[in-house]
């Protein structure tokens, strides 16, 4: 089952106010944090830098700054109540100044009406979003031997992890067989002690761990006995996650006693900084994952990937962009952390984004171009295509084929036997040595039935293989095929299980009571373990969510472009925790294959840190533009990239994809290391972009981020980003970007295309860009005329020698 991911689930106050039960509130108050004071208060000194860059935090500025601020917190807390009827959970000090807080909500309420407090927000709960790819990706001959190859590709870039934690001991994690780690100095992180081993977490690759579960513990959620109290991966996704974006180079698939190839990060020699907020059961709360966040980007990371973040309105903020998350993601932006997030897995619908924020790299999922296909031939020589990662029987011979319901050692079984999920309750001398016939039920959807035991069951019982067939399925069900030791099919399309069902019936004669007389349905399985390679990829995954972007929880549109990026995120191999239990068909496994933007949000922070290895003085924003510029918007075959979508039948329907399925295009991480131009944009842009987005309480934005408005930018359309959206396009517009040269001299010629209800035009045609220099550009949009729907067009700038970068265009036109 494909992991639910990136869903916040609000947890409602109806009822809570009467009782008085008490809750998790996030609290900010008045005063600057560490990355953003700049002096004033007797005896600190200035602690922020002079730009968007990392801050000393060993400094002893730092250090006694970050202790007047938490001393702060208690005060005012042990000024308001009484010693023990609240219990404060985390101090927030660098990147947002404020405190998450246990207490009644008749305490919040006072603490909203004492002075120098600025937010009391209620916590609400967080769910997770849920190797071929280097290849597919192009690292290992085009963007490795850059960077001195695999075993020095991500050398000394820290990437931070917010997840589920991770598995310590996976070959992907381990250090003994690559060349001795070195101390990174910058990074300040510490790690925790099993309590279990009493051995540390980290040995060089892990540089980092830790654990956050404060507010889970207040809230009663948590459970040391399967959560551990503890960086350990209780779940799977958090080393899913790190192994994919930082795992090892060439480490060996191995499930079911085959090999699928061999697993590698993309940035196979970087390390890996773990900061577990999330947990087997209940996700996580906003409180821990900030602390986690904040902690993170003290500990000096370089690079953050989450795959988790909120959706659904919280309790006090109405702009998207200033959600408690988002708010503290622009403080690692302004410490110079580049952060990737998933977009969400709610696609294909439109406005389904969890990841709003123009400082954020928001990354949709894409199919790669691997397909694994099996076939079920039956004796009267017809083939049944399916999906099936298993062997098959023998080449040459066929078995005789039993329904599960047919086999049953007591009729009066009260469940579905169908579904093969217990062999004690199969007649094992009519089984064996033949091929197990299932119905792949509803138990399979909500994941209390599994392949993985089918696929035991079978094998307890002496079966040679087995048959799940689909019986009855809803539009868009997402069958992905899992791994299994024995021969299986999984026949997903409706009509070929019927097939199935009435060959087996036709064949097996019954007496008058509808006991079978004997069993005459003969069939063999093919090889499904070989992938097939498509020219057709890569395509936008159906569950990946969908633009347009909405700029507060009314789901008004914003004008700026999400998702920014498209990269592998269906079928991904990759290190699985045995204690995980995240997906029932790998418990117990080494590695999985499994689905989500979780899976692709770390292919990009991944590729981040090897741009950030050749480009060490680039900004967030200068890795994001290089990501998007080059990135491309044709498959394999050189045709438009298309998008699944949901379908009436079991086969997913394929249309023209937009940038509100892909944003800029699918990640080309060659092109990336060398992009020629980028647009470049930092903290006071942001605040720009906030300060002149319509509907925007200015209150509300000196309350996150501290400083006065600047309305410099005019409209939030000219933030310099590589994209440009109008969201209500009135007669003409004109919108300015600048770029910035990071390549030798050159001339660059610019055209511009557009739907014809829009006439777009460039200023220059042409400009010439010694290195390092900046131009100005300006676009200019008018409505030829009004349809109320988005169109779409392309800038695109193409250098003398060679350099080619392009920018979608998203407008509608609107009457006045």
């Amino acid at each position: 089952m494909e992991l639910g991911c990136a869903v916040l689930v609000l947890v409602m106050l109806a009822g809570l106010l009467v009782t008085g039960k008490a809750e998790i509130y996030i609290v900010t108050v008045e005063g600057e944090p560490i990355i953003s004071y700049k002096g004033g208060e007797n005896g600190f000194e200035a602690t922020a830098a002079e730009s968007d860059e990392k801050i000393d935090t060993k400094s002893e500025l730092v250090t006694s700054y970050a202790s007047h601020l938490e001393k702060k917190h208690d005060m005012l807390l042990g000024m308001l109540f009484e010693h023990g009827s609240y219990k404060k959970l985390y101090s927030y000090k660098h990147l947002i100044n404020g405190f998450s807080v246990y207490l009644s909500p008749e305490q919040a309420e006072t603490l909203r009406r004492a002075p120098g407090v600025k937010t009391v927000e209620r916590d609400w709960k967080v769910r997770k979003l849920t190797t071929h790819t280097p290849q597919f990706l192009g690292l290992p001959t085009s963007v490795w031997p850059t960077g001195g190859g695999f075993d020095r590709a991500g050398e000394d870039i820290v990437i931070g992890f917010v997840d589920s934690g991770i598995y310590p001991l996976h070959p992907s994690f381990a250090a003994y067989h690559t060349d001795p780690y070195g101390p990174v100095p910058k990074y300040k992180g510490k790690c925790e002690i099993d309590p279990g081993t009493k051995r540390d977490f980290c040995n060089g690759k892990i540089i980092g761990a830790q654990h956050f579960a404060e507010a889970a513990k207040a809230a009663g959620a948590f459970n040391p006995a399967i959560d551990f109290a503890s960086p350990m991966d209780g779940d799977g996704h958090g080393s899913h996650t790190a192994a994919i974006a930082a795992g090892n180079n060439g480490i060996p698939v191995r499930m079911g006693g085959h090999e699928f190839g061999k697993a590698s990060g993309m940035a196979p020699r970087a390390r890996i900084a773990v900061y577990k907020a999330l947990y087997r059961l209940f996700g996580g709360f906003v409180a821990d994952v900030v602390a986690a966040i904040d902690q993170a980007v003290h500990d000096g990371v370089d690079i953050l990937s989450l795959s988790v973040g909120p959706n659904g309105p919280p309790a006090t903020t109405k702009t998207t962009f200033l959600n408690p998350f988002d708010a503290t993601l622009l403080g690692a932006v302004k410490a110079g952390v580049f952060v990737a997030q998933a977009a969400g897995n709610g696609g294909p619908f439109p406005k389904t984004l969890v990841s709003y924020s123009p400082w954020i790299t928001t990354v949709a999922a894409a199919i790669d171009d691997r397909r694994y296909k099996n076939h079920l031939i039956m004796g009267n020589g017809k083939s049944l295509a399916g999906i099936g990662l298993s062997p098959s029987t023998h080449p040459n011979q066929t078995y005789t084929m039993v329904a599960a319901n047919d086999v049953l050692l007591d009729s009066s079984v009260k469940y579905s036997p169908s579904d093969c999920q217990r062999p004690e309750v199969l007649n094992k001398k009519l089984v064996e040595g033949k091929i197990l016939l299932c119905g792949y039920s509803f138990n399979f959807v909500v994941g209390s039935a599994s392949i993985k035991k089918v696929s035991e069951t079978a094998k307890a019982l002496g079966a040679v293989g087995f048959v799940l067939a689909v019986e009855n399925v809803s539009p868009g069900t997402k069958f992905d095929p899992v791994p299994v030791g024995i021969p299986g099919i999984l026949i997903t399309d409706v009509s070929n299980s019927m097939d199935l069902v009435d060959y087996y019936n036709v064949s097996t004669p019954r007496d008058w009571t509808g006991r079978v007389k004997s069993f005459k349905a003969i069939g063999r399985i093919g090889d499904g373990l070989m992938p097939i390679l498509h020219k057709s990829a890569p395509q936008v995954a159906v569950f990946s969510s969908r633009g347009p972007n909405i700029k507060d929880f009314s789901l008004h549109d914003a004008d700026l472009l999400k998702p920014d990026i498209l990269a592998p995120g269906a079928l991904i191999w990759a290190a699985w925790s045995p204690n995980g239990t995240d997906e029932p068909n790998y418990v117990g496994e080494e590695f999985a294959m499994i689905s989500g933007t979780s899976m692709a949000a770390p292919h990009i922070a991944g590729i981040a840190a090897l741009l950030k290895q050749k480009h060490p003085d680039w900004s967030p924003a200068a890795i994001k533009s290089a990501l998007m510029t080059t990135s491309t918007k044709v498959d394999r075959a050189g045709r438009p990239l298309q998008a699944q979508q949901d379908s009436k039948t079991e086969a997913m329907k394929l249309v023209a994809a937009t940038p509100f399925d892909y944003g800029s295009g699918h990640v080309n991480p060659r092109a990336a290391l060398d992009p020629g131009l980028i647009f470049d944009a930092g903290y006071e842009d942001y605040l720009g972009f906030l300060c002149t987005t319509p509907g925007v309480d200015i209150h509300e934005i000196k309350h996150y981020t501290n400083s006065p408005c600047n309305n410099t930018i005019g409209h939030p359309s000219n933030l310099n980003i590589p994209s440009i959206t109008i969201s209500r396009l009135v007669g003409t517009q004109t919108v300015t970007r600048t770029v910035t040269n990071v390549a030798a001299e050159e001339t660059y010629t610019i055209t511009a295309r557009m739907h014809p209800s829009i006439a777009i035009e460039t200023n220059p045609s042409a400009m010439t860009l010694k290195p390092g220099a900046s131009r100005k550009f300006s676009v200019t949009l008018t409505a030829r005329s009004v349809t109320g729907t988005y169109r779409f067009g392309e800038i695109t700038m193409k250098g003398s020698r060679g350099h080619k970068v392009s920018i979608p265009v998203v407008a509608m036109g609107n009457r006045r």
